[in-house]
């Protein structure tokens, strides 16, 4: 007969070996991810494609730079992968994409959305049910005010800018002109962002600060015909215009319907909320004297200390210049990066836990006026603070705060 078969073959052998010299077979090592998925969800067709675009820029330069530094260290130097979206230009196309999006990338730890508020708003609906970590740049107050737990803001909400913004607004005014404001125009889109800056304005700020409200329009974007809002205007003589558009052609027709009835700047100053009367789109229709010593009160924007990334966005793009748009969805996925690093693992969960847990004041709170990186209880940025931009030759450059002013500001004179 010949020898008897074991079975055990030549891996059975082998581990009898090992066990014969009282040895154990090393621990496997769970293995990291060879890249973490972050998205992007914004408009990049319709008539917000704008804004988006921009958007997608500066997180794929922040995904760009985290990985050519080495990616996700806590992670064995795993690598960010961008997942950009287009969430369309209305709130139930912007819905849609979510729900797209948390059914095909279950893997996803993270996202940056969406603009416009009202799209936040249905965009967070569906992302709160799957426990998805969402940063977001938009200004309304109510995006936080529904006790979702996945949702941070990392702008200061219309409400506070409306706050922080109004008062400064009108020392500037007197320092300059030597007479306080005694009344304001509001004309503003119906948008979840405009709504909420114009409304603490209504009820409480301009009282406050001896202002009459001798205008109040409201219209739905995107304009046909800006000549009745103005005429509005013309009829009040006010001593401010409060403009608040979101869609850029907007911003072009009521400037320029302000110019032809001989109301520029030298005779209402116009002041806005937000990133659309700053968008470089309105010099390619407009002459950069009908922009001169425009203000804006916005959230973020390129300032001090980001010069590299002014110029590199500017490089490699073609941006003349760096909005909300850009250095906050830049800054968003450095805080998503921190937020890994502090997790250890690619968890949306942990991701979540992390960020209501955070309380930073270097890294990316570089990218955010406030200097701090901590949500309350409701998601808000704690401290979070503003800037004022005005146009000034041809450029928005930012005016306030000094600490991050690249200009002085100036008041329009007759």
């Amino acid at each position: 007969m010949g020898p008897r078969k074991t079975g055990l073959g030549l891996s059975g052998l082998l581990l009898a070996g090992t066990i014969a010299m009282g040895l154990t077979a090393p621990p496997v090592l769970a293995q990291q991810p060879a890249e973490v998925k972050v998205g992007l969800l914004v408009p990049m067709s319709g008539i917000y494609a704008r804004p988006g675009q921009v958007m997608r820029m500066g997180a794929e330069m922040a995904v760009d730079h985290i990985n050519a530094q080495g990616g996700i260290k806590a992670l064995g130097g795993a690598k960010l992968k961008l997942v950009a979206i287009d969430s369309g230009d209305s709130t139930e196309k912007a819905k849609n994409a979510a729900q797209r999006m948390v059914a095909e990338e279950k893997d996803m730890v993270a996202a940056s959305a969406a603009y416009l508020s009202s799209f936040t708003l249905a965009v967070t609906e569906v992302t709160e049910r799957v426990n998805l970590p969402v940063l977001t740049l938009s200004y309304s107050d109510l995006i936080t005010e529904r006790g979702f737990k996945y949702v941070f803001q990392t702008s200061a909400t219309a409400a506070s800018q409306a706050e922080q913004s109004l008062p400064e607004i009108v020392k500037l005014a007197e320092k300059a002109s030597g007479k306080r404001p005694k009344s304001v125009a509001i004309i503003t889109d119906n948008t979840a962002a405009s709504v909420s800056s114009v409304k603490p304005m209504k009820e409480r700020l301009l009282k406050e600060l001896g202002i009459e409200l001798v205008v109040d329009e409201t219209f739905t974007p995107p304009l046909a015909d800006a000549t009745p809002l103005v005429q509005r205007v013309r009829s009040a003589r006010p001593d401010l215009l409060f403009f608040l558009p979101t869609v850029i052609s907007d911003a072009k027709l009521v400037l320029e319907k302000m110019n032809e009835f001989g109301l520029g700047q030298g005779r209402v100053p116009t002041i806005s909320f937000g990133i659309a009367i700053a968008e470089p789109d309105l010099l390619k229709t407009m002459s950069p004297a009908l922009l001169d010593g425009v203000m804006t009160v916005v959230a973020n924007w390129g300032s001090k200390g980001h010069e590299a990334l002014m110029a590199e966005l500017k490089s490699r793009y073609n941006e003349p210049w760096m909005t909300q748009n850009a250095i906050s969805t830049y800054g968003d996925m450095w805080i998503i990066k921190e937020a890994l690093e502090k997790a250890g693992k690619a968890d949306r969960e942990a991701v979540a836990q992390t960020l209501r847990a955070m309380d930073m004041t270097g890294g990316p709170t570089a990218y955010f006026p406030g200097g701090r990186m901590q949500f309350d209880g409701k998601g808000r940025r704690v401290g979070a603070g503003l800037t004022i931009v005005q146009w000034q030759k041809g450029t928005p450059v930012t005016v306030y705060p000094s600490e991050l002013a690249l200009s002085e500001p100036f008041w329009p004179k007759k």
